[in-house]
C-alpha cells in the first residue's frame, strides 16, 4: 500500500464471500477440478472461485462464484455448471504436482 492508498480506497464487497464447499468438482462435461477458495477481486469486489483442473497441464483458474453455481442447459435438461464430487484430494492431482 502506496502513501496515497488506504484500506478505504478499496471496494468492499457487498456482502462477506459466499462459502464453497472445497474438493472436487465435476464439470458438465465431463472434466475434473479442485476448488480451493472463494477470492475477492481487489478492484471490483466481485467473488470469484480459485480452482485447478485436474487434466493435462494443471492449471490454476478463476471464475466468477454465480457462473461456477449456475445452471446450464444440456440437452433439454437443466444441469449444474459444476458438480461437487468429495471432500478427498485427487490421487492424479498429489501425483502430478508432486514435483512442482
Amino acid at each position: 500500500m502506496n502513501a496515497t492508498e488506504n484500506a478505504t480506497d478499496r471496494p468492499s464487497p457487498a456482502k462477506p464471500p459466499r462459502a464453497l464447499r472445497k474438493g472436487i468438482y465435476q464439470h458438465y462435461k465431463g472434466n475434473r477440478y479442485r476448488v480451493y477458495e472463494v477470492a475477492t477481486h481487489s478492484e471490483t469486489g466481485e467473488q470469484l472461485v480459485v480452482y485447478r483442473c485436474l487434466y493435462g497441464d494443471y492449471s490454476l483458474w478463476v471464475r466468477p462464484l454465480g457462473m461456477f453455481l449456475e445452471t446450464v442447459d444440456v440437452e433439454g435438461c437443466t444441469v449444474r455448471r459444476f458438480e461437487f464430487q468429495s471432500d478427498e484430494d485427487d490421487a492424479v492431482e498429489a501425483d502430478s504436482l508432486g514435483d512442482r
